[in-house]
């Protein structure tokens, strides 16, 4: 319930050419947006662990949600670009990052042991509501306008909110286990982090830049609206199923081997479509990169679930989101600068394979946790 909604930022690349002729803004413009939500949301996913102790996770989802809903609002009522940022990229962004965190946080609390399935599952559900999203707001736009499908996401989010607070307070979910030792300083355990920091950093560059844009990639690339708008759909569900198989996988194999093949598999993506471009190419090519990205995702969040205890679930993977941060403001936005001045995405799409190579190197240093 919480994630579904809030991972529609995931389809945000639906709105860049009808919000650009409402607002009468770039490309450049929009990026800046989608960094500034992801900006926003990563610090909820920072501030979400330090109100544990001081409120229920029921308060901090109905507080959320208010705060989501109130944003798409002023982006529904948007007559610039102030507005728009203001509303989508601060605090839309940071209602997301609050109740990502609170959903992952307290399913570890209720798990037995640490799952990386599970955790691939939640996390996937942010793709998936992209995925969910995209086609309805396709229809939306053409049907309704721009400016009603924002204020029907807005109620959706609100009413997505009520409903979790109800699921919560019913489960009783609780966000700290008072049994568990002392917490256990980051600083043993910062060489792993840090590596691990690296290696979703450059999958996330570059899946982050296929998720914000890729209507307009394939666009870019000669496809129809209607082949973007089915692509993006495509894409969000082949993100999906990759966290899901990540969190999987590493049940069952070193983080090593499975951050490399991710890796891998996006490089694969991003030289294919740079060695053949086209609209056709350019569809499987993308899901490949963003699939890399997914497998990454569900990975990271299944090995926090071993490497650390469960009580530092939350405080280690809004540490972590930061790259995912970090990411959303490096190639996405250089990504749209390139589009305006070459009016293509070949060199972004070079960028993300360097990426992706680094990557690769990066992740064979992980260590096993069952050997730590």
């Amino acid at each position: 319930m919480l994630n579904l909604p809030f991972g529609t930022v995931y389809a945000f690349s639906v709105f860049l050419k009808p919000m650009e002729a409402m607002l009468m803004i770039g490309r450049a413009e929009m990026s800046v947006v989608f960094a500034l939500a992801t900006l926003s949301l990563t610090a909820g996913m920072n501030l979400a662990p330090h109100l544990f102790r001081l409120l229920s996770p029921g308060a901090l989802v109905l507080a959320a949600g208010a705060c989501g809903a109130f944003g798409l609002a002023l982006c529904a009522a948007a007559t610039g670009f102030a507005q728009l940022a203001l509303g989508y990229g601060l605090f839309f962004g940071f209602a997301g990052g609050v109740c990502f965190i609170v959903a992952q946080q307290g399913v570890n609390q209720t798990l037995r042991s640490a799952s990386g399935l599970v955790n691939g599952f939640v996390v996937s559900l942010y793709p998936l509501g992209a995925m969910i999203g995209a086609p309805l707001f396709g229809w939306g736009i053409e049907a309704l306008g721009l400016r009603a499908t924002l204020a029907c996401l807005a109620g959706v989010v609100a009413a997505a909110c009520l409903v979790a607070l109800r699921l919560i307070r019913r489960a009783q979910i609780r966000m700290h286990d008072p049994s568990a030792p002392a917490r256990e300083a980051l600083d043993p355990m910062r060489a792993v982090f840090l590596r691990l920091f690296a290696v979703f950093f450059l999958a996330a560059a570059a899946g982050l830049t296929v998720m914000s844009q890729s209507a307009g990639i394939i666009q870019a690339y000669g496809g129809a609206t209607a082949l973007a708008l089915g692509a993006t759909t495509l894409i969000t569900g082949a993100i999906a199923a990759a966290r899901i198989g990540g969190g999987w996988l590493v049940d069952r194999f070193a983080m090593a081997k499975v951050a490399a093949a991710a890796h891998a598999w996006s490089l694969a993506g991003a030289l294919l479509l740079a060695v053949f471009p086209g609209p056709l190419v350019a569809v499987p090519a993308l899901a490949m990169i963003g699939m890399g990205y997914g497998l990454i995702s569900g990975a990271t969040a299944g090995s926090i679930a071993r490497y650390w205890h469960r009580n530092q679930f939350g405080r280690v993977a809004g540490q972590l989101y930061i790259a995912w941060c970090i990411a959303a403001i490096t190639l996405p936005v250089l990504a749209g600068w390139l589009f305006d001045r070459t009016d293509g995405y070949g060199a972004a799409v070079l960028i993300a394979a360097a990426g992706n190579a680094l990557g690769i190197v990066l992740a064979r240093g992980l260590p096993n946790w069952r050997a730590q």
